[in-house]
């Protein structure tokens, strides 16, 4: 029988999964796959999941929100561990899952996986470390770092919105240098997104971005009026476009370097990233993923 290595955070969202395990395991037994389980804990790394890789594992299943992804994803990365992946979107947020167009229901989203073809995706990579759906750095960065982890499990993406919104008094300009092929920033900004996905926080930042094109969707919210800043928070909400817009640079590109002397952090997906200087690059068909509805 076929093997299936299932990663899961049992914290994740509102902590439901493990009772979800049960008829995860059914429906896979009934394509003649057996879970392996390992739970992501404090107390062991997740390196430690791989240990019994063999050709026997068909591909890896993940059961968290986007920072999960990107642990197994890394971990995988750094062990050159070539399967596919499969995500259950079960986390506070699930924007990658969300893109692919991955079920919430456990049930169906197993179905769609158990009964989808592989797809090569590509992935973002920052200095060292690889995201999946958005590295961020600027005013906002913090957000998910500091929240207080109940809220952000009882209200979910509106907590996100609710500390955005608590921080607009405190804007100030950050000075950023973005060098890149298509495009040379010099100058002051609130806030920068690299999209390898569309969304963050649910809102559709990059509605032109592909997850297999090889490019990255970059967008830069440049320091202006808070006129404008307030105009353009009510466009994100309102998930309308955002090219041509006033206060905005879009654009798509391969790699690009980012300097920066502000005391601001970056993050990946809710969690920290790397310290700059910033080196991001798109991995083309980084990854093999499986579940996937987009074409």
């Amino acid at each position: 029988m076929n093997k299936v290595k299932f990663i899961y955070n049992p914290y994740s969202g509102e902590s439901t999964i493990a009772s979800d395990l049960d008829q995860i395991i059914m429906i896979h037994q009934k394509y003649n796959y057996t879970i392996v389980p390992y739970r992501i804990c404090n107390e062991y790394p997740i390196s430690d999941a791989f240990f019994d890789i063999d050709e026997g594992y068909k591909y890896v299943l993940i059961a968290g929100g986007d920072g999960t992804i990107d642990s197994v994803v890394n971990e995988m990365k750094k062990r050159e561990t070539d399967l596919p992946i499969a995500i259950l979107p079960v986390g506070t947020a699930n924007d990658f899952a969300n893109y692919i167009g991955m079920p919430h229901d456990v049930y169906d989203a197993c179905y769609q996986i158990l009964n989808s073809d592989v797809k090569k995706i590509d992935l973002g990579k920052i200095n060292d470390k690889y995201f999946v759906n958005v590295a961020s750095t600027g005013l906002f960065t913090d957000i998910s770092q500091k929240m207080d982890m109940n809220l952000k499990n009882t209200i979910g993406k509106l907590a996100y919105y609710v500390k955005g919104i608590e921080q607009l008094p405190n804007f100030r300009k950050l000075k950023i240098k973005v060098t890149s092929d298509e495009v040379l920033f010099d100058g002051d900004m609130y806030l920068m997104l690299v999209f390898n996905g569309q969304t963050a926080g649910s809102m559709r930042f990059a509605y032109k971005a592909k997850v297999d094109d090889g490019l990255l969707d970059v967008i830069i919210i440049k320091a202006g009026n808070m006129k404008n800043i307030l105009n353009i928070f009510i466009k994100m909400l309102r998930n309308e476009h955002l090219e041509n817009v006033e206060g905005i640079v879009y654009f798509k590109t391969s790699k690009l370097e980012i300097e920066c002397h502000e005391d601001i952090v970056t993050d990946i997906d809710g969690e920290r990233g790397p310290d700059f200087p910033l080196l991001i690059t798109c991995e083309k068909g980084g990854i093999s993923i499986i579940g996937s509805k987009i074409q």
